[in-house]
């Protein structure tokens, strides 16, 4: 039997090995791609405020006295005129009556005196009365007609204190709890009785930054957007519990300076409430026109690739490769990313498996088109989860 030497067997099978087909490369993978999304876009700035009343008063009693009648449940709504409490209107009204009768003797008082001075005037001439007599007889109408006008002026004094014993809501809004009780004595100027704030319309005040206030202020310069100053810029508000801006408020008013301490300056809009649904102190968040209408690209979040500083798209090259983009990103619309530069409306953007790919690589295109998420994405909050009850109660019927 031929034995064949072991070196000569390694070189065969060494041989053999060398002579096999190198392993095919991986077929380039398959990716979406789709031209940005095009709209007309306005940019809404984000902001944190709270509900104001545009007016709030401390009632208090005018006439000093012993609150005899309460006339209104705490924390009610009230309408501007009525009445809420009644303090004793009988020394009040002595005093009134004393003051008509003080009006109705000074008028007998004058009535006599412009009788007599009027005879007087028609002797004098004939030597009949001296000229000293008629002098006089005027003097005493001037006094009479002196005292006539303080007395009217008292009586006046008299018939306010006496309104003033109904004390009257002087807006409409809703009432406060009474800081008094029946029997209480009250004094003119001091004692509050309670508070009334309106709530129809209400403010919705917030503090901007003076970095957004000098961007409106060039935008105005520029005609891109007016002031809020001069002009009902809309803003959207929703509540800590809402997801969507539901309540809509017209600016009104922007402070005349800037909070050197805080770098802010104040500024609120008004808003219908005419169901009362929005109180005083309530905090909400807010979003304020802050630019004109501009044409802009969209893209999903989810193409968009942070490196440090950078913000990068991938896109599709001409020869079938990736490429990137860096881009300069805007704000959220209708769900997507507004992209204000970096890329063209002609370019394919990539839409998936971005983290296996790498600039240079050859891909195959599947074209499709990019869509609106939603309607109106406003700027993310965090739900606010409603307390538990602490107590609860069992119905007998079923």
């Amino acid at each position: 039997m031929l034995r064949i030497p072991a070196a000569v067997a390694a070189l065969v099978v060494v041989s053999a090995c060398s002579r096999q087909t190198p392993p095919t490369p991986p077929p380039p993978p398959t990716v979406s791609v789709a031209n940005p999304l095009l709209r007309n876009v306005v940019d809404w700035d984000e902001y944190i405020g709270h509900f104001e009343a545009p007016q709030s008063v401390e009632l208090r009693a005018r006439v000093t006295g012993q609150v005899t009648q309460i006339l209104f449940r705490d924390g009610q709504p009230i309408q501007e005129g009525q009445p809420l409490f009644v303090i004793d209107p009988q020394p009040y009204k002595a005093e009134l009556d004393q003051a008509r009768a003080a009006v109705e003797s000074a008028e007998a008082t004058r009535k006599n005196a412009m009788a007599m001075e009027a005879r007087s005037a028609a002797l004098e001439p004939n030597r009949t009365v001296s000229r000293e007599k008629l002098e006089t007889d005027q003097t005493r109408v001037q006094t009479a007609t002196a005292a006539l006008h303080a007395a009217q002026a008292a009586l006046e004094t008299a018939e306010l204190n006496y309104n003033w014993t109904t004390v009257r809501a002087p807006i409409a809004g809703r009432v406060s709890s009474r800081r008094v009780s029946i029997g209480d004595h009250v004094e003119a100027g001091t004692t509050m009785l309670t508070t009334i704030m309106s709530l129809d319309p209400i403010w919705f005040v917030f503090d901007g930054a003076e970095s957004f206030y000098l961007k409106y202020l060039r935008q105005a310069r520029q005609g891109q957007r007016q002031t809020s100053r001069d002009f009902e810029n809309p803003i959207d508000i929703r509540l800590s519990d809402e997801t969507s801006f539901s309540h809509r408020g017209m600016m009104a008013f922007v402070d005349n300076a800037i909070d050197t301490d805080s770098g802010t300056i104040q500024a609120h809009a008004v808003v219908d409430n005419h169901d009362h649904f929005l109180t005083p102190g309530m905090f909400g968040r807010a979003r304020l026109l802050g630019s004109g209408s501009y044409r802009a690209m969209l893209v999903p979040d989810e193409v968009i690739i942070t490196e440090q500083s950078l913000r990068e798209v991938l896109v599709l090259a001409r020869d079938g490769t990736v490429t990137k983009r860096t881009v300069e990103l805007g704000p959220e619309a209708l769900g997507l990313r507004v992209v204000k530069d970096g890329l063209a409306s002609t370019d394919l953007v990539i839409l998936d498996h971005i983290t296996q790919l790498k600039p240079g690589m050859a891909v195959v295109p599947r074209h499709t088109t990019i869509e609106a998420r939603n309607a109106d994405a406003g700027p993310a909050m965090p739900p606010v989860n409603a307390p538990e009850p602490s107590v609860a109660t069992v119905s007998d019927e079923h």
